[in-house]
């Protein structure tokens, strides 16, 4: 690598230059915010207090201390460099077919993270060139920092009703990724105003009841959280409302007039792998552990783990009967494990209750439907937030 330009003294010029190489990287936005503590972290604490983290509750409160205060993943960082990567590959958000289940936007290519990393370090490696022994660290899911709040003080959008980030020329379909930097650089102004108005758009539309108030999530309740980070079983009066989700959730985004116009993205790693946007629910139930790991190598979905996946298609099919998954949602019923194996048996009851294959199904069961038998069970699994998708 060829030797830097002399360094400016002039913090507003490394900003800008600094801002011309994340967007050359590919990131879609940049919004600069100094260090200092996240401007809703008592508001956070609030949250947590009322116990709405569902299945992040633990992990949350355990590390909401370094959320306070981003010093300590960086000696002597004094500014956020905060970076949006737009990520819908589509605007379409077509029908799903019978026997197919529905995987949110940001996991229909490879896994982003890989993507996000990659840029992250060749910023790093740019400025650290570029500035001679400044420090630098990119954040990619990788350590709790309030990615939200740095990157509504940075100015990249304010906080919608449905807690998403939205930005009034890109919508909510977008990425965020932290940039940390011992560099002083000026700061940009947070957007002020709420254009939500008087839309309720998304707390209307949400089938489980998530957003009990706006700005509010109950993430107990959160298809996308139920979905993603917990392999524990679902509460029964939540099953029907996860429709045929089985990998997140996109609905609160989908109503969103904001993403009318979001302007997508034709990264190549971020197109529908094999140019699908669902998934075949006989087939993930057929999947043992191996050829889980083997289907969804390099792919985010592969953090539901197999028991969380299988679990949902197998509460995907008990919402939308398919008969020509019947078989594999039979095979199900005698997995071993006892979460895929119980969602199967609960799918089968109600394809019972809606008299659908009834001899067949009562056959597999050899009792009773499952789902009148079974008690209320509450979600609880996972070990770190999810996606930093705003």
């Amino acid at each position: 690598m060829q030797s830097p330009p002399p360094h400016t003294a002039d913090p507003a010029v490394m900003a800008a230059e600094l801002r011309a190489e994340a967007l050359r990287l590919g990131f879609s936005r940049v919004g600069i915010t100094s260090l200092v503590e996240p401007p809703h972290h008592e508001a956070f604490r609030g949250w947590l207090a009322r116990g709405l983290a569902g299945p992040l509750q633990e992990w949350l409160e355990r590390h909401e201390p370094l959320r306070r205060s981003a010093v300590a993943l960086l000696d002597g960082a004094a500014s956020v460099v905060m970076l949006a990567t737009d990520h819908a590959t589509s605007s379409d958000a077509r029908a799903c077919p019978p026997g197919r289940g529905r995987v949110a936007r940001y996991a229909w290519g490879d896994d982003y993270h890989d993507l996000l990393r990659t840029r992250a370090n060749d910023l790093s490696a740019w400025l650290e060139w570029r500035v001679p022994g400044c420090r630098t660290r990119g954040v990619v899911d990788s350590a709790p920092i309030a990615e939200r709040d740095f990157a509504w003080a940075a100015g990249l959008g304010w906080f919608g009703k449905n807690t998403m980030l939205i930005d009034p020329k890109a919508g909510s379909y977008f990425f965020l990724t932290a940039f940390l930097t011992d560099l002083v650089l000026p700061a940009d102004a947070p957007l002020q105003t709420d254009h939500c108005g008087t839309c309720t758009a998304c707390l209307d539309a949400c089938p489980t009841g998530a957003l009990p108030e706006p700005g509010v999530l109950d993430a107990a309740r959160c298809i996308s959280t139920l979905t993603v980070e917990s392999q524990a079983p679902v509460a029964l009066d939540l099953r029907p409302g996860m429709g045929d989700w089985i990998f997140g959730c996109d609905i609160c985004q989908e109503v969103c007039p904001w993403n009318r116009h979001a302007p997508g993205s034709i990264e190549p790693t971020l197109q529908p792998r094999g140019g699908e946007t669902t998934l075949s629910l006989a087939e993930l139930l057929g999947l043992d552990g191996q050829a889980f790991r083997q289907r969804f190598k390099g792919s985010a979905i592969k953090r539901a783990k197999r028991t969380g996946l299988l679990r949902s298609a197998a509460i995907a099919l008990g919402n939308q009967p398919d008969p020509a998954s019947f078989s594999a949602l039979a095979v199900a019923a005698r997995d071993d494990d006892p979460v895929i194996r119980e969602a199967a048996e609960w799918a089968l009851g109600r394809w019972i209750e809606m008299d659908v294959m009834t001899n067949e199904c009562r056959a597999v069961l050899g009792r009773q439907p499952a789902s009148q038998s079974l008690t209320s069970s509450t979600s609880s699994a996972g070990s770190r937030p999810g996606p930093s998708v705003a």
